[in-house]
């Protein structure tokens, strides 16, 4: 039986991204799944479009809110997924459009002990504008049309946005992972539970992921492919420029063999996050 999805979408101050996102998930072929959103902070205004969503979404939508004090996803993200109830978790930036079978075809690639890393494909500045502007539903649509849309340079490149039965080859180097943001990424919750989920020691841009995908290996948990299943579309933004202090630390955890954090999930599973 297909497991029941949380899609934890981490936002700060962007409801018009947002709301692209949001969109393309209340189209989804599946309703076996909750939307949390995870806000680092964001004003009313995003409050409000959680709002306005909820009738929207054939699904629970959750807000999970916390103070602004600066760049915080690894806390946001351990806040949400004490707020989830679902067995498996999808980790979504707030930036990044899913297709309408994306719940599904990650709830096909979840298999117990691995977890799942999925491409993002980043749309070019003028379309982005466009969808932002205009609201243009660009996840709906055939691979043909996709096509068209590559040629005419929406996207850099086509074949990720192909399906392919991978099958073993998905597993192929569970051991090695390349180095990834978690903008697209599946894992079950007792794993995270299991690593105390992010590192809240993490703060400003940058490492968590590469931090919590590290501990997750070392307790035993490896990597399947999630290429030509299930891609994203990366609404584009400036670049950021990854924290010094943060690597020095990701490379100190991962030298030490730390499995266990201490600052994690844990301390929000008495059920006293922050929620909306």
């Amino acid at each position: 039986m297909a497991p029941r999805i949380a899609v934890i979408v981490s936002t700060y101050n962007r409801p018009d991204a947002l709301a692209a996102v949001l969109d393309s998930l209340a189209d989804q072929t599946t309703h076996n799944c909750e939307v949390i959103v995870a806000d680092d902070g964001s004003d009313e205004g995003t409050r409000e479009l959680c709002d306005g969503f909820r009738s929207r979404l054939p699904v629970p939508l959750t807000h999970v809110w916390q103070e602004d004090r600066g760049f915080r996803l690894a806390a946001v993200r351990n806040r949400a997924v004490a707020a989830s109830t679902a067995e498996y978790l999808v980790l979504l930036d707030g930036d990044c459009i899913v297709f309408p079978d994306f719940v599904a075809a990650h709830a096909r690639l979840a298999e117990p002990g691995y977890f799942v890393r999925g491409p993002r494909l980043q749309l070019q500045p003028a379309v982005t504008e466009n969808v932002l502007r205009q609201g243009m539903g660009i996840h709906r649509g055939s691979r043909l049309r996709w096509f068209s849309r590559w040629r005419r340079g929406y996207v850099k490149q086509f074949l990720p946005l192909m399906k392919l039965p991978l099958g073993p080859l998905r597993k192929q180097t569970p051991l090695r992972w390349p180095g990834l943001r978690g903008a697209n990424l599946g894992v079950w919750r007792e794993d995270y539970l299991a690593v105390n989920g992010h590192d809240e020691s993490f703060e400003g841009w940058g490492y968590e992921d590469w931090d919590f995908v590290s501990r997750l290996m070392k307790h035993g948990i490896r990597f399947k492919e999630g290429r030509f299943a299930v891609p994203v579309l990366h609404l584009w933004h400036e670049s950021r420029q990854d924290f010094d202090i943060n690597r020095d630390r990701y490379e100190r955890q991962r030298a030490a063999d730390t499995v266990w954090v201490v600052r994690g999930v844990s301390q929000y599973l008495d059920g006293q996050c922050s929620e909306v």
